[in-house]
């Protein structure tokens, strides 16, 4: 149960501060003799009240008298508002006359004792004629005592004439309008905080908490009275709209306010209410007639007095109508007598049923009926589910689950039990309630009397092994899988019933996620060659792991255009069908990854956020943020990267998988390293060591991807024997056995890199020479650009600077064609020095202004830094440097017969050379000089002739 706080009297309300401004500025205006009328107006439960208790306490700071009323709904006595506000009136000075006395003539008298002070009328939509009368004509009138008026109201249900005073005191100046809006999604999280949303058990303990918070702001559009409801009926994003939560004794003692707006209503609005809360949002006026069984007539008057009470308002162009807030249905459906409520679920089922409409639809109807006709709301359940399991797997989960706890104990349908048990378990698993769905499939497994067909069976050793392998517990799901994989028939039977399949897609997941792909793909390209029974989403899957397979495995001559044909099926597919099955977006996109088709992996990716839908099946969401994070940071987006990343983690937390969290940290650290710079070093260094030292210990495909981005970010923190020990551990030896053959080339490369920052340029050249090795046999130019950036960074620590140049040029082209920005212009940047070596300092120049503009494009502060470090090498040395010690024997020999006065055909004649490879040399002469013609080559080699 959670308990919403009240604010405190005087305290500012949660992102109010620019109304609370303005309220001061007005009763200060007050203490200098300045009146004013001010309207505070806005939607129910916007907050304001909050925005009135703040105005009477600034008077009172302030030393002014305050008198404050309410208006009370279905009150008749005239002027009782003023009436209540004589009564409470707070500073004001004590006057002879009784009581009575100030309201022999209304319309003369509040203007007079009101005078030097604040008189403040909350919810005015409900005041009686007289009452009303009265507050248009403060508005109209100037008095000749100034005082301030503030009126609180709901514009919806406020007078016609009180709505056009407002308006033209408005227009005139006279009338200051506060209009508070709704919260956005940070003042929301920071009400929520004070509130103490922890407590709610669906509130995740950590990163996922903003997540969370957003949801709920959602839900709540902004309202902070909807907010409060929803907090307090413990809300849970997966059950939403369908449910404002569980708990409906917090809900219905926060709504107490509105239950009283409830019961004010007529007998006939109050039954309509109830109906269409049956019926849920929208609901079109009709079918409230049939449920709530008064004729349409009847109907439309209720449904006109709804309206007026801004209880119900127009949904869309169609003639649909719904609660102004879902929320409201949620509470009138809860207060509403138990009797009625049922027979109206019954009445919308059959309604529903009649039209032929969807089991979802009807399901939702029949959850609320297991308990006067049981039988038929397990099957319309058991259905609805079926059709929901993608889009709203807790919902689904719920349903069966309701379904379970209604059939008879030893029924004599054992195996539609069984069924529908495996249902559930399914369910739970993509709800991501993976222990809940271990215990049930496990008890499955065990039932004896359960009679399991042979289909069944594998189905059931499926389930098993999922929320075993979603769990982390790979050796019990490789085992679960291969008790299940010996019932089948070798070679597979022809065609491949369903559950086959899926338990083959069961069995590729669980050797991918260990590592041990190789073990996995002979059975994955049988069951992929075979004829299915299974549906397309199924079949699509079982293809694309098995690419996935090939691509992991290097072996990309049959991956590739393989991946080709599964990414034009997949496309061909619609999203609820693609969705079916979520892995086969989220291996597709990876194995674009590492295909670098950055482009596809993103679209594919970012497709399947959408096919898998809100907070369902998070295990595969967590696979999708992985992944874009990753493609994200590839191609620049660091922001992005780093947001993902964040999803991730607190998916990965929310769900128990720790080797998970590891990888989506190593992500958003390094994505962090590259945009924050160098002053973000030590927090990364400190980040990864502890990133390392929670990872779960053995090798799976988690810990070795991880270990690849946190070895290159102690690498870019400087410290790059903490890089070597990580590639090392992480790695599996010296030549990095463990990392997949895909990314063996750059993780190669960064090692000799690290091993050439500690200055054993032996090991180094070794590592290099593997690396290339590796590349050439894959042929993906981002690894064979990673490759040589190594190779010319061995070339300038041995002096070697055209070599180390020429080579730093083409992996710089490579980065920069693979749409890898942040690479290519850290690639320009680090080679500057060879660049200037090799071709003098306006090249290096222009490469260090191309790699500063790309740094600055996309936010990599540490390129920035380096950029700017290389400059300054550049210019501190530029000027001590001999212009001769540029140029190479050859270059010095024709550059001194040119700048004697030569023509390049004598000077080929000479030294017995082509015309054109004189010219050749010219022009590199001229660049590293930094000259372009002879004129001014010669004043550089003969300055004193």
């Amino acid at each position: 149960m959670v308990t919403v706080p009240i604010q405190a009297a005087g305290d500012i309300p949660v992102a109010r501060e620019a109304e609370f401004a303005r309220l001061t500025g007005i009763v200060e205006a007050l203490t200098s003799g300045q009146g004013a009328v001010v309207e505070i107006t806005g939607e129910p439960g916007i907050g304001k009240t909050c925005l009135a208790a703040a105005l009477t306490e600034l008077a009172a700071r302030h030393g002014l008298p305050v008198a404050r009323a309410r208006a009370v709904r279905g009150n008749t006595s005239p002027y009782q508002v003023f009436r209540d506000a004589w009564h409470m009136r707070q500073g004001f000075p004590q006057r002879p006359e009784g009581p009575e006395e100030p309201f022999d003539n209304m319309y003369d008298q509040p203007a007079e004792w009101a005078a030097g002070g604040v008189l403040l009328l909350d919810d005015i939509h409900l005041c009686e004629p007289e009452s009303a009368k009265l507050i248009v004509r403060l508005v109209r009138s100037v008095v000749a005592a100034p005082f301030v008026l503030a009126l609180v109201h709901r514009p919806r249900e406020s007078r016609p004439e009180l709505l056009e005073a407002l308006e033209d005191g408005l227009r005139a100046g006279t009338v200051s309008r506060i209009e508070p809006g709704p919260l956005d999604a940070d003042a929301a999280a920071l009400l929520l905080d004070d509130w103490g949303v922890s407590g709610n058990p669906a509130a995740p303990e950590t990163a996922g908490l903003r997540q969370f918070t957003d949801q709920l702001h959602a839900a709540a559009g902004g309202n902070p009275r909807y907010l409060r409801l929803l907090v307090a009926a413990g809300w849970h994003p997966d059950h939403w709209p369908d449910h404002p939560g569980n708990d409906t004794d917090g809900l219905l003692r926060e709504a107490r306010p509105l239950i009283a707006e409830l019961d004010a209503l007529t007998p006939e609005a109050a039954v309509t209410a109830a109906a269409a809360a049956v019926l849920g949002c929208p609901f079109r006026p009709e079918d409230v007639a049939h449920v709530s069984e008064l004729g349409l007539e009847r109907t439309l008057d209720a449904l006109a007095e709804l309206e007026r009470a801004d209880l119900v308002r127009s949904a869309d162009w169609g003639g649909r109508l719904s609660f102004r807030h879902r929320v409201i249905g949620h509470v009138v459906h809860e207060t509403t007598v138990l009797s009625f409520r049922l027979r109206a679920h019954r009445r919308a089922m059959q309604l529903i049923t009649e039209r032929g409409g969807r089991a979802r639809d009807r399901a939702r109807h029949a959850e609320h009926l297991l308990g006067t006709d049981s039988g038929t709301a397990v099957h319309v359940l058991s259905q609805g589910a079926a059709e929901i399991v993608t889009r709203a797997p807790a919902t689904a989960a719920r349903w069966l689950s309701q379904a379970l706890e209604s059939l008879p104990e030893g029924g004599t349908d054992s195996g539609h039990r069984t069924t529908m048990e495996l249902a559930c378990c399914s369910a739970l698993i993509a709800a991501g309630q993976l222990k809940e769905a271990r215990a049930r499939a496990h008890e499955v497994l065990a039932d004896r009397h359960a009679g399991l067909t042979g289909a069944q069976r594998l189905q059931a050793h499926t389930v098993c092994a999922t929320a075993e392998r979603l769990l982390g517990r790979y050796e019990e799901a490789a085992a679960f899988v291969s008790a299940a994989l010996a019932l089948l028939p070798r070679p597979l039977p022809d065609p491949l019933p369903s559950e086959a399949a899926e338990l083959v897609i069961e069995y590729g997941l669980v050797h991918a996620l260990r590592g041990t792909y190789a073990q996995a793909r002979t059975l994955l390209h049988d069951a992929s060659r075979a004829r299915s029974d299974a549906d397309s989403a199924t079949c699509a899957a079982l293809r694309v792991l098995t690419a996935f397979c090939d691509t992991y495995l290097g072996r990309l001559d049959e991956a590739g255009p393989e991946i080709t044909r599964c990414a034009r099926l997949v496309d061909s597919l619609p999203d609820t069908v693609a969705g079916h099955t979520p892995e086969a977006l989220a291996f597709l996109g990876t194995a674009e990854l590492y295909l670098e088709r950055y482009a596809d992996a993103i679209r594919h990716l970012s497709r399947g956020l959408g096919a898998v839908g809100g907070g369902a099946q998070r295990h595969i969401l967590m696979h999708h943020f992985l992944g874009l994070s990753m493609a994200e940071q590839w191609t620049g987006r660091l922001d992005a990267s780093v947001q993902r990343a964040g999803e991730a983690e607190a998916l990965a937390r929310s769900l128990g998988t720790p080797n998970a969290v590891t990888l989506a940290q190593a992500m958003r650290v390094l994505a962090l390293m590259w945009s924050r710079g160098r002053q973000y070093a030590p927090e990364a260094i400190a980040l990864a060591e502890q990133a390392a030292r929670n990872t779960p210990v053995g090798h799976d495909w988690w810990t070795t991807s991880a270990t690849g981005l946190l070895a290159q970010t102690r690498l870019l923190a400087g410290d790059p024997a903490g890089c070597l020990r990580t590639l090392l551990d992480g790695g599996g030896g010296e030549q990095l056995p463990l990392v997949q053959p895909t990314l063996r080339p750059s993780q190669l490369a960064l090692m000799a890199t690290a091993t050439l920052t500690c200055g054993d340029r032996d090991t180094a050249r070794g590592l290099i020479g593997a690396a290339e090795a590796d590349a050439a046999r894959l042929g993906l130019p981002v690894q064979e650009a990673c490759v040589r950036r190594a190779r010319a960074l061995l070339h300038m620590a041995d002096g070697e600077h055209d070599a180390a140049a020429k080579l730093f040029e083409l992996a710089a082209e490579n980065f920069r064609r693979a749409d890898m920005p942040v690479q290519y212009a850290w690639t320009l940047a680090i080679g500057s020095r060879s660049a200037c070596a090799a071709h003098g300092p306006a090249t290096a120049l222009r490469q260090l202004d191309a790699a500063e503009t790309a740094a600055r494009t996309y936010g990599a502060l540490l390129v920035e830094e380096q950029v700017a470090a290389r400059r300054a090498e550049l210019t501190q040395h530029q000027p001590v440097v001999d212009s001769l010690a540029l140029l190479s024997t050859r270059e010095r020999e024709i550059a001194e017969l040119a700048a004697s006065g030569m023509r390049t055909r004598e000077i080929a004649e000479r030294l017995f050379l082509s015309p054109r490879t004189v010219e050749t040399h010219l022009f590199r002469v001229y660049r590293k000089l930094d000259v372009s013609s002879r004129l001014a080559l010669s004043g550089i080699l003969r300055p004193s002739r």
